[in-house]
């Protein structure tokens, strides 16, 4: 049941529909945790056990580490929970993945291989939802927030349907009020959170689907990338694609908690207008950058120790979250990439600063220009099938790049919509930078508005582009 199908928008409807007729708060509670427990079970209802015993526990769990009475129980009871949320995580997402690498290494040493493999499927989500209880978890054992007695209220905050299974990962420190007290109706933004919802799919559906996907498809992984321009088409076609799949699910999430009352935090703040490293890890999923840099990259040390140290824990930080993404190798070398970026980036500064360079202008060009040619190559390991695929694409790239006929010749008409189209987003997002969606969409006279939103809804129903599932479904 994806956002952008017919099924969820009568789903969607009738929820909306009957939650806000219910007058009782606790039964509107409850009708938006069976509507969630649904909507999970439409994609898989086999996973659904594992969804609701895992949050239960680690309600329970968590009640009995804040009654815990010394600081070394707090820290078994802590531990167990990291036992149980990542000995799931590591069996449905990772196991696999170990276990041919270590059969690898296995068959060079000239030893036996395992034998076994997990035939289970990838729960939908599961890195999502796990990272939201462990999120409560460290805050209730660090005494940041209270627990909830609740029960209902916290598997409520875990499977909250509009981010449950691509986030933005949400806090109890942001959800916990929300949940707790009466959400009352707003027409205002009811409507806001439908014209979030139609920008969202807009996004998907027009941009992701119908412009960047069909020649991102097309040019990865085939012989055509021994053209360094094409090379570079397709890398900048996912570079629109992934944006727009990713942000166009978070924008309908955000749309679909606004219209019931609830407020999610921006997971997206113009990343392509970034003009350095920590400042795209600002803009880009922000709830998951923030979730790393609290709960992993300050624990171990953060910027507090020496260079090297802090070089250590942001390639460490980027490296596990590399690895959150995916059980492969493409998605290590991507958070690799990105840790050396952020770690080049400080050193860089910090010779810019001995040196006395104080040109503004200059400093924020080279930094914008730089910051997207790096996050457009990485996002060639984060697309291609296997680091082979990737490599030859980034050399083709790095290789002369000719503009001769021929290989003008060789870009198709969808290509160049594409490139274009990519320009708009990256122009709209330079000039916006620090503007919310919301803020623009409020700004807009309801005129000028709706007539905007009517051409989205007239290009989605004439989008002939294929529904493929949100890219980040599989995380």
């Amino acid at each position: 049941m994806q956002f952008d199908s017919l099924t969820f928008i009568a789903f969607f409807l009738a929820i909306v529909g009957l939650y806000w007729r219910v007058s009782s708060w606790v039964w509107r509670k409850n009708l938006l945790l069976v509507a969630s427990y649904l909507f999970y079970a439409s994609w898989n209802p086999y996973f659904l056990p594992l969804l609701i015993v895992t949050s239960f526990l680690d309600w329970r769990l968590a009640l009995l580490m804040a009654r815990a009475p010394s600081g070394r129980s707090r820290r078994l009871w802590l531990a167990a929970i990291f036992g149980v949320n990542l000995s799931v995580l590591a069996y449905f997402k990772y196991a696999n993945f170990l276990i041919d690498n270590t059969n690898a290494v296995m068959a060079m040493a000239g030893l036996p291989q395992w034998g076994f493999q997990s035939s289970i499927a990838l729960p939908i989500g599961i890195s999502f939802y796990t990272f939201h209880s462990l999120s409560y978890c460290i805050d209730v054992y660090r005494g940041t927030v209270q627990p909830t007695r609740s029960w209902r209220d916290y598997l409520l905050y875990v499977a909250f349907f509009p981010q449950l299974v691509a986030g933005p990962i949400v806090r109890w420190t942001i959800m916990g009020d929300q949940i707790e007290t009466p959400r009352p109706f707003r027409a205002d933004c009811l409507g806001l959170g439908v014209a979030l919802m139609v920008v969202g799919l807009f996004q998907k559906i027009v941009l992701a689907d119908g412009i960047f996907a069909p020649v991102a498809d097309a040019h990865f992984g085939q012989a055509s990338l021994e053209s360094g321009l094409i090379a570079w088409v397709a890398a900048l076609a996912f570079t629109g694609q992934i944006f727009c799949d990713f942000a166009g699910y978070t924008t309908c999430a955000i749309g679909a908690a606004l219209a019931l009352g609830f407020q999610l935090p921006v997971n997206f703040q113009a990343p392509y207008a970034a003009r350095g490293f920590s400042d795209f890890w600002q803009r880009w999923h922000i709830s998951l950058s923030s979730w790393l840099r609290d709960y992993l990259y300050i624990p171990l040390g953060g910027n507090r120790g020496h260079r090297i140290a802090t070089a250590r824990n942001l390639v460490l930080t980027m490296f596990l979250g590399g690895l959150w993404h995916g059980a492969a190798w493409t998605f290590v070398v991507w958070g690799l990439l990105h840790g050396v970026f952020l770690v080049a980036e400080r050193l860089i500064t910090y010779l810019a600063d001995m040196s006395r360079l104080n040109v503004p202008r200059l400093r924020s060009t080279l930094g914008w220009l730089t910051t997207f040619i790096a996050v457009v190559t990485a996002w060639v390991f984060f697309r291609a099938e296997d680091l082979s695929d990737a490599i030859t694409m980034v050399v083709a790239m790095y290789s002369a790049v000719s503009l001769s006929e021929a290989s003008l010749a060789m870009l198709s008409y969808e290509d160049g919509v594409a490139a274009l189209v990519l320009g708009f987003v990256v122009v709209q997002q330079v000039t916006t930078r620090n503007r919310p969606l919301t803020q623009m969409l409020g700004a807009l006279p309801w005129p000028v508005l709706g007539l905007a939103l009517g051409c989205m809804l007239l290009l989605i129903s004439l989008s002939s582009g294929q529904n493929n599932a949100f890219i980040y479904f599989q995380f």
